[in-house]
């Protein structure tokens, strides 16, 4: 009456366990420096010229997402989802200080 539906994943080697984690770790500590830079330029406590560092910290945490995908062995869809998500990891710090700007704008008196 009720089938049972089985799933098999490629085994992920133990050796991949070391990159895997370091990748993982570094995509949330490149985030933060991304986003931190990024920040301080925005509220010009840092020069701006320091602006492509940020950049330069989003591509290292595209990169390891990237790594650790393709070495967990996702899916194709997810590898995209995954993708997509870092692309608006890049595009959100900018609306949010866009629309920032244009709400102090309409509202200093």
């Amino acid at each position: 009456m009720f089938s049972e539906v089985v799933r098999s994943r490629p085994e992920i080697a133990l050796d991949d366990f070391l990159p895997i984690f370091l990748s993982s770790s570094f995509v949330l500590v490149f985030g933060v420096l991304f986003v931190g830079i990024y920040t301080l330029v925005k509220m010009k406590l840092i020069k701006g010229y320091l602006m492509p560092l940020a950049y330069f910290f989003w591509g290292l945490q595209a990169y390891c997402m990237y790594f650790m995908a393709v070495t967990i062995q996702v899916g194709p869809v997810l590898e995209k989802i995954l993708m997509t998500a870092m692309v608006a990891y890049l595009t959100l710090p900018h609306l949010y200080y866009y629309l920032n700007q244009k709400a102090d704008e309409k509202y200093e008196n």
